[in-house]
């Protein structure tokens, strides 16, 4: 097959859509972010990369903690309210009913079936973006959204972003760790 080069880009075929909480001048504020990842397995660490225009970040930067808070698909309209107002213009801080865990500075929102609160671990310039690394000091989650002791990605129905466009979870395809010993070479 041939292939067409396309110029650099930051290009993933899907990132989860989060909603970064932060306590910015005593308030909760959200703001919604795509580019995000797990950094690390132990410690748990995620990373999170924000533009630094955002208001958001002003939180972080105060109180050394955050939160990513998954939201499922039912709430997409509030989602992208929360990425595309900032808090600069309006207080977002009634948008999610927010709640507080261990840390007590990182707002989480009850609406979000899965929630992880974090604290500040490192933070690293990447031109127009501050990539943060949480550790991750612990994990929410709503009851009915748990499967074995983890959060059961139908039961979230996590909303994903490609190309400007929110998605949601599709089907399994195969069990990872195992798909691949079907390899012909194997």
């Amino acid at each position: 097959m041939e292939k067409t080069a396309l110029g650099p880009m930051p290009y993933m075929s899907i990132m989860p859509i989060l909603l970064v909480g932060a306590l910015v001048k005593e308030k909760p504020n959200y703001m919604t972010a795509a580019w995000a990842s797990v950094a690390c397995m132990a410690p748990p660490m995620v990373c999170v990369a924000l533009n630094r225009s955002r208001y958001t970040l002003k939180g972080i930067e105060e109180n050394g903690t955050f939160s990513l808070n998954v939201p499922s698909a039912k709430g997409v309209t509030e989602a992208d309210y929360c990425g595309i107002v900032s808090g600069v213009v309006k207080d977002k801080s009634t948008v999610y009913t927010s709640f507080f865990g261990k840390l007590g500075t990182a707002p989480m929102s009850k609406e979000c079936p899965v929630n992880l609160e974090c604290r500040v671990f490192q933070s690293l310039e990447c031109g127009s973006h501050i990539l943060y690394i949480g550790e991750v000091i612990e994990v929410y989650a709503d009851r009915e959204c748990v499967t074995d002791g983890k959060p059961d990605v139908n039961k979230v129905n996590p909303l994903v972003y490609s190309q400007t466009t929110y998605w949601k979870i599709g089907e399994e395809v195969a069990k990872a760790f195992s798909a691949g010993k079907n390899y012909v070479n194997w």
